[in-house]
């Protein structure tokens, strides 16, 4: 019960030093946001507890694929920010068409891609 009160107070102490960060500063903020930080943990907590080599290449290569759909969040969304889109609208926007993506990367994977 304790690791996962320390994996869950860990994992909301960095989103929140990204959000207080990119309060001070948008560019360190992003980087700070753009390390993959969450997947190391994900990755170092899975083989902590489990030690299988395997199951983390699929994670690796599961958490490859799935940024690219991600991606194209971080391209759609200022785009229609800046374009006056209000912004509930182009967030929902951005997040159904990174939805279709995932959907497109997930059919892909089923299909046989890496």
């Amino acid at each position: 019960m304790v690791y996962t009160i320390f994996k869950l107070c860990l994992s909301a102490a960095i989103v929140y030093a990204v959000s207080e960060v990119a309060k001070r500063s948008t560019l360190w903020g992003a980087l700070l946001a753009s390390l993959p930080t969450m997947s190391l943990l994900a990755i170092g907590w899975l083989y902590y507890e489990t030690g299988d080599v395997e199951r983390i290449a699929r994670l690796s290569t599961g958490i490859f694929w799935l940024v690219l759909p991600t991606l194209g969040f971080f391209l759609l969304f200022p785009l229609l920010l800046r374009r006056s889109v209000s912004f509930g609208w182009s967030l929902g926007l951005a997040l159904a068409a990174t939805a279709v993506g995932y959907g497109l990367i997930v059919f892909l994977q089923r299909k046989g891609m890496p």
